[in-house]
């Protein structure tokens, strides 16, 4: 569905733009604790010309116990002029990783008051099967002036979370996989409580992406995919996931079909399942 919605473009579309000189391109890629694959090696190896690397394990607070809890308004300004990114930008995100962590640093972007964000469609594996043109020399990047506005109405912390248990004013919805939602499997970090925040439902990730190619299915899909996983669209949803990844998957579904009324628990199941007094549900 590339190239329909602002949020999205193609590897064609990109491939052509390449040289355009507002555009910035971003690898994003970030994998999973206990993976053997290493982000970084992978860019220096070969990456799509004129990228540059986003680390998300450092552009965090790396203050806070949680993993990649999101930075300071200053750090992300800094960060973002070492890398070439400024104000008036075009930026294009890509990953190649299974968790689309691309989708993480587009919800960063935008939550930091950069709007004119996109995602290749696909991530690099896409572009690499169709044999497009990768370097391995990272570009050395001018800085740029990047003005940070924080937009607190897309975050959720937990005290937020622990409310809304009772006053269920926003739907939760999880994009772990269904075992790990359901408590049938162990998380990935050590100390964790299994199971799933308490009225809260489950699509994972992975379900809003056409198996063939890693590219996001159509608006009308998706919009059934989360109404078939029992949420109503014309109210408020909260995203959840194990660290504020795949959450920002599904967070980027909800722009595709239009749905305004949404934000991400930073936190997620880490902060969550690690919080001795947090209730946890282990569903069917």
């Amino acid at each position: 569905m590339s190239d329909k919605n602002p949020a999205l473009v193609s590897t064609e579309w990109l491939e052509e733009h390449l040289s355009a000189p507002d555009i910035r391109i971003v690898d994003a890629t970030w994998h999973m604790p206990g993976s053997d694959r290493n982000a970084r090696t992978e860019y220096g190896e070969a990456h799509i010309p004129g990228a540059v690397f986003f680390d998300i394990d450092e552009i965090c607070d790396l203050d806070n116990p949680l993993p990649h809890m999101l930075p300071s308004l200053e750090k992300m300004s800094s960060r973002m002029r070492g890398l070439g990114i400024g104000d008036g930008n075009r930026v294009i995100i890509y990953d190649n990783s299974d968790v689309r962590s691309a989708a993480r640093v587009w919800f960063m972007l935008k939550a930091f008051g950069l709007w004119d964000v996109a995602i290749v469609d696909g991530g690099f594996q896409k572009w690499k099967n169709e044999r497009r043109r990768i370097e391995d020399i990272p570009p050395i990047p001018r800085q740029r002036h990047f003005t940070a506005r924080f937009n607190t109405t897309k975050l959720r912390s937990l005290d937020h979370m622990m409310a809304n248990l009772d006053h269920k004013k926003e739907q939760v919805v999880d994009a772990r996989a269904p075992g790990r939602f359901q408590g049938t499997d162990p998380e990935p970090r050590e100390n964790m409580k299994c199971g799933s925040i308490p009225g809260s439902y489950n699509i994972f990730f992975r379900d809003l992406l056409n198996p063939e190619d890693g590219t996001f299915k159509t608006t009308d899909d998706i919009r059934k995919i989360f109404e078939a996983a029992g949420l109503n669209l014309k109210k408020p949803i909260i995203t959840s996931c194990g660290s504020g990844i795949t959450a920002s998957v599904l967070m980027l579904g909800l722009y595709l079909i239009g749905h305004q009324e949404n934000a991400l628990y930073d936190g997620s199941w880490s902060e969550w399942g690690s919080h001795p007094d947090t209730p946890v549900s282990h569903n069917p």
